[in-house]
């Protein structure tokens, strides 16, 4: 029974980092696996990886894309498509990725 109890409470122990995550900001994000890789972590040094940085810059470079503020092949025509809410709902979700 104590065994049954560690395995349950080891399943539970990562529930909270899941359940801030929004379905509204797995979808956003996911549409960005293509170029920076699933969940955020880029397969090529090409590519900067998302997860783990903070918050704010994912969301300050994202505002800068769209807004023509920072130069880029592709990333200006997708980005113009965000909201801000967009925008800050794939930041908060890639800061909280592992690197």
């Amino acid at each position: 029974m104590t065994r049954k109890a560690i395995v349950a409470a080891l399943a539970c122990a990562a529930l909270p980092a899941f359940a801030q995550d929004s379905p509204a900001a797995r979808s956003l994000a996911a549409s960005c696996a293509a170029c920076h890789g699933t969940d955020g972590r880029s397969a090529t040094p090409e590519v900067v990886a998302l997860a783990g940085l903070p918050r704010e810059h994912i969301a300050a470079q994202m505002r800068a894309f769209r807004d023509g503020a920072r130069p880029a092949t592709v990333m200006q025509q997708i980005a113009r498509g965000y909201s801000d809410q967009q925008i800050d709902l794939m930041a908060d979700y890639f800061s909280r990725r592992p690197r």
